[in-house]
């Protein structure tokens, strides 16, 4: 009966696998019971585990003020204390000894060490860092490293099996297995350009910069962020794309951060009726609303009306999707549009050009944001009259603001949801004491939304 039970699961798993999953190793050699065990000796030696060591300032206390007390009981200028944390990664380049992780794990790091499989440890150096998509790459000087292959997450469909792969709450490399739940989120305010892979294979806090991987052995995803009210898991998971992290990937070994630039358009998702109303199959796809003078897109003969349907050969799902595509082309490249213009379908090139650089006058630093200067939006802008926000004039390299993502030609125009039109309405916004800062911005064509603890 055992050995029935036994051979129908193996029937039912071979036929319920996504297509091209291939032969899997099912059964681990011992009674020939079905197993992913074979599968995981394979893809675990390339998931590490991360220890961040930061410094955080000690609570304030007046006595700390007076010089005297301070030198009597030995209390440096600067009173901090160390917090460890705990994260994961994943290696996907051996021979350059290359680790994916999330930026929100290594952020404000003092030291970063990197723990093997076989608790080899080494320290890691930061080759750079996107708060953008929450991915940050690390790299450490070993040999004899494993790696993982990248798959292509546009190719998965939900209910696709996956496994987890991570260092939960600091217990040690932890797998959990589940299936794709859905595809394409966004709109969460986790990141500022989400493109989630969501899971119910049970993600925790530790989990984060852990390996998703289906069940070839291919990472298809970066486990990032989950949704639960007591903050552990509830089968609410999500991870960054394996396309989206490759991009970011790319960019971050030839630049060391991600250089976004501008095409000039806005989209909008289609609706039913606006699909109707165009005479299109579906709704699949995002409509230019409005292309800006001498931009890229004007360039490229694009017009507000035409539905983008491919970017560089890849459907195009909505409008967030074509940000999300734009947002990973460095500046000066290249890309291809399969466009639908009166129910014809034509193909636009363009150049990803840098963002508007827009003249200031009057600068204030900003206490809260630490490196940053603002001013308003003045009269002779081509920005002026179009949106309302401040503009960020200056970001000192490597000062808080510029470690939080934020940069020179952002425009902010909200703090926790309430919209600020001038430097007077930003500063009073900031003046709440309220201990957790999320900043709504554009940069170039894109929405962006950074949190500051």
């Amino acid at each position: 009966m055992t050995k029935l039970l036994s051979a129908a699961l193996v029937v039912w798993l071979t036929l319920a696998l996504p297509a091209g999953a291939g032969i899997l190793p099912l059964s681990d050699g011992k009674g020939g019971i079905p197993s992913l065990a074979p599968l995981l000796q394979d893809v675990t030696p390339a998931v590490v585990n991360i220890s961040v060591l930061t410094r955080s300032a000690i609570e304030d206390n007046p006595l700390f003020r007076d010089p005297f007390f301070r030198r009597f009981f030995n209390i440096p200028d600067q009173a901090a204390r160390q917090e460890r944390s705990a994260g994961s990664g994943v290696i996907v380049d051996a021979a350059n000894g290359y680790v994916l992780t999330n930026h929100h794990v290594i952020k404000n790091a003092q030291q970063v060490i990197v723990t093997l499989k076989d608790r080899r440890q080494f320290q890691a150096k930061l080759v750079g860092m996107d708060p953008g998509t929450d991915i940050a790459l690390l790299k450490i000087e070993a040999r004899n490293l494993q790696a993982l292959r990248l798959g292509d997450s546009d190719l998965l469909n939900v209910g696709d099996f996956v496994v987890a792969i991570g260092n939960p709450f600091g217990l040690g490399q932890t797998v959990t297995s589940g299936i794709v739940s859905a595809l394409g989120r966004s709109g969460l305010d986790i990141e500022g350009y989400e493109d989630f892979i969501q899971t119910d294979a049970s993600i925790n806090p530790g989990n984060s910069g852990g390996a998703l991987v289906n069940l070839k052995g291919e990472l298809i995803g970066i486990n990032t962020a989950i949704i639960g009210p007591s903050g552990a898991s509830v089968g609410i998971g999500f991870a960054v794309p394996s396309v989206m992290a490759k991009a970011v990937l790319d960019q971050l070994v030839r630049f060391g951060e991600v250089r976004r630039g501008r095409l000039g358009a806005s989209s909008e998702d289609i609706t039913y009726d606006l699909a109707m109303a165009l005479g299109l199959a579906s709704t699949e796809g995002a409509i230019i609303s409005s292309v800006d003078p001498s931009s890229p897109a004007e360039k490229a003969g694009i017009k507000p009306r035409d539905v983008v349907v491919a970017f560089n050969g890849r459907a195009v799902r909505n409008s967030a999707d074509l940000r999300n595509k734009i947002g990973m082309v460095p500046i000066g490249e290249s890309i291809e549009l399969g466009l639908l213009r009166d129910g014809r379908p034509l193909t636009a090139k363009a150049q990803i050009a840098k963002p508007l650089e827009v003249p200031s006058i009057s600068e204030e630093t900003v206490p809260q944001l630490a490196g940053a200067s603002v001013a308003n939006i003045k009269p002779g802008s081509p920005l002026h009259g179009k949106i309302e926000g401040v503009l960020v004039t200056k970001v000192e390299a490597n000062s808080p603001a510029w470690l939080h993502g934020i940069r020179p030609g952002d425009i902010i125009i909200g703090i926790n949801r309430r919209k600020v039109r001038s430097v007077q309405e930003f500063l009073a916004a900031l003046k709440t004491g309220e201990s957790v800062i999320m900043l709504s911005l554009l940069r170039g064509d894109f929405r962006l939304t950074i949190v500051i603890r």
